[in-house]
């Protein structure tokens, strides 16, 4: 299996069905950057948009709400629960969002279609970086943008990272992350970043430290940590008796985030931003 099938067959599986399950909790959490993007996409006028690794469609119903009548807003994600979801919110809201089931790397875009490609979160899953922001870049208008959210280190996201550590010794299966492979942390070295986008046509391309902080209600917290992550992966072949342990531990672990009736954490960020430039 090569690693585009596996990132198929794992976001059309088990972490698509997780990501679809615990939807308005990561709406919620990560609406920051959603309006980053959007605020970014009204102050260039942006009618064309592409939204890369959608999701359930968050950030590209925004788009479409912000950006108003005529606007094109696509969001488009390789996995078929996700995009299922946002097509039924979209439906439910009347948006004239759109949704393709389909990988970015690889998507027939229009040629020079989009006025601006956005993400959030979605860019660090390509089996090939460079040939997918070239492919990007052949959708974008000359003149043209890309601006895009990636997560920097695991060193400097203790929060992302609490739920395996804490449950490793319990869960002896777990999933240990690979240093170089599509994944959350894959975009984490600012050099890696700018050589990619350059390697793909991309210029001047800014890469900056962007630090917020997010929330979630306690009370969503067991279902985040349950639901996601390799941990999330992993409960779903365990016992009763380990899970119960497990969640137990992770309650522990989590506290030092924990404020009254709301988790709160600081995520730390790349805010992207390159041009397609006549």
């Amino acid at each position: 299996m090569t690693r585009d099938d596996a990132q198929t067959a794992l976001w059309n599986g088990p972490a698509g069905q997780a990501w679809v399950q615990a939807q308005p909790t990561l709406d919620a959490m990560f609406s920051p950057f959603s309006d980053l993007l959007v605020g970014h996409a009204q102050s260039m006028s942006a009618r064309s948009v592409i939204d890369v690794g959608c999701g359930t469609g968050a950030t590209t119903l925004a788009l479409a709400d912000v950006l108003g009548e005529g606007a094109r807003c696509l969001g488009v994600d390789l996995s078929a629960p996700m995009i299922a979801a946002a097509r039924e919110r979209a439906a439910a809201s009347g948006s004239a969002a759109r949704f393709v089931c389909s990988d970015a790397a690889h998507h027939a875009f229009v040629p020079a279609g989009a006025d601006l490609v956005v993400s959030r979160f979605g860019i660090m899953f390509f089996d090939d970086p460079v040939a997918a922001f070239a492919h990007l870049r052949n959708a974008v208008r000359l003149g043209g943008a890309l601006s895009a959210i990636a997560w920097r280190g695991a060193d400097e996201n203790p929060f992302m990272t609490t739920a395996e550590r804490a449950a490793s010794l319990l869960l002896p299966a777990l999933q240990a992350r690979r240093p170089g492979a599509p994944g959350q942390f894959a975009f984490a070295d600012r050099t890696y970043i700018s050589e990619v986008l350059e390697r793909g046509g991309w210029l001047d391309v800014d890469i900056r430290p962007l630090d917020v902080e997010c929330t979630l209600p306690a009370a969503d917290l067991e279902a985040y940590f349950t639901l996601l992550g390799p941990v999330g992966l992993a409960l779903r072949q365990t016992d009763a008796a380990t899970r119960a342990k497990v969640i137990e531990t992770l309650h522990e672990a989590f506290q030092p985030w924990v404020q009254g009736a709301y988790v709160h954490f600081t995520a730390a960020c790349w805010r992207i931003d390159a041009g397609r430039l006549p």
